[in-house]
This record gives C-alpha cells, sequence and structure tokens, in this order.
C-alpha cells in the first residue's frame, strides 16, 4: 500500500533520490536555468518534505515551500520503477492537501517543457501554464504552472 507521509530530506534514501533528481537536472538544463533547491535547503522550516513508501521502500519525493502568500511545489522526483503508477500523483495530492491547511491560496511551480511526464502530471492535476512568480525570470526555458487552491 502506498503512504505518504513527512520525511527528512537528509535522511539517505531520500537524500540519494533528491541526488539523482539533482543530476538529472544538471544533465537538462544550464547551471544558470536549474531551480532545483539543494538537498540541504529542503531541510529548512519553510519546507514541507514528504516521501512515497510502499513498505520499507521510497518510491518517490516532493516538497511544499511555503511562501508569503502562496506555496511552491519543489523536489518532485519518483524512481524509474514507480513512473506512471500513482506516485508523482498521491505526492501532489499531499502538497495541495498541506498547502490548504496552510491556508495557501495558490501553488505555483517552475519545470521544463523538457520533462514532459511532469508537465502531463501537473496538467492532469488543474495546473495551468502562467507566467512567471517569485524571485524567478522568464529565460525562455522554464516553463511556470499554477493552481488556485479552493
Amino acid at each position: 500500500m502506498l503512504v505518504v507521509e513527512a520525511a527528512n530530506p537528509l535522511d539517505p534514501v531520500p537524500s540519494a533520490l533528491l541526488a539523482r533528481a539533482q543530476a538529472l537536472q544538471a544533465e537538462t538544463y544550464a547551471p544558470e536555468n536549474n531551480h532545483a533547491l539543494p538537498t540541504e535547503a529542503l531541510a529548512a522550516p519553510d519546507i514541507r518534505f514528504f516521501a512515497a513508501r510502499e513498505g520499507d521502500e521510497v518510491l518517490g519525493v516532493g516538497a511544499l515551500a511555503v511562501r508569503d502568500g502562496y506555496g511552491e511545489v519543489k523536489a518532485m522526483f519518483t524512481t524509474d520503477a514507480a513512473r506512471g503508477k500513482g506516485v508523482g500523483a498521491a505526492l501532489l495530492r499531499m502538497i495541495e492537501d498541506t498547502a490548504r491547511e496552510e491556508k495557501l491560496p495558490v501553488l505555483h511551480l517552475e519545470t521544463g517543457e523538457e520533462l514532459a511526464a511532469a508537465v502531463r502530471l501537473y496538467e492532469r492535476h488543474g495546473f495551468k501554464r502562467s507566467g512567471a512568480f517569485g524571485d524567478y525570470q522568464d529565460d525562455g526555458i522554464s516553463l511556470f504552472m499554477t493552481k488556485v487552491l479552493d
């Protein structure tokens, strides 16, 4: 049974998954277009970090960054074996539920067209393409998405 729960990004298994995600980002984007948070930053007080587990196996991770007046989806990543099995959707539901509990009216995220499966996941869950937000600049590489929470 798949369980999504709060986790520590510095624990060995989530940290290893994050290292794989960061390696993918580094392969895909130039440093100036890579907006992944370092693993240590995901342990900050304004970050809610989650792991999706089936038994003892961690299948994916994701985070909510609590910002002033909005939330930001960060660090979404699943193992190759978990792709297409609802793990990303379960993580996203937890992030959305947590954002609602935090009384955040909207979620934003930054991704890229190259991550087509991620874009499809976000679109299926009601995210719409939008403009840059927060400290991001529209660099022609990043894709920004927004979802208003009810």
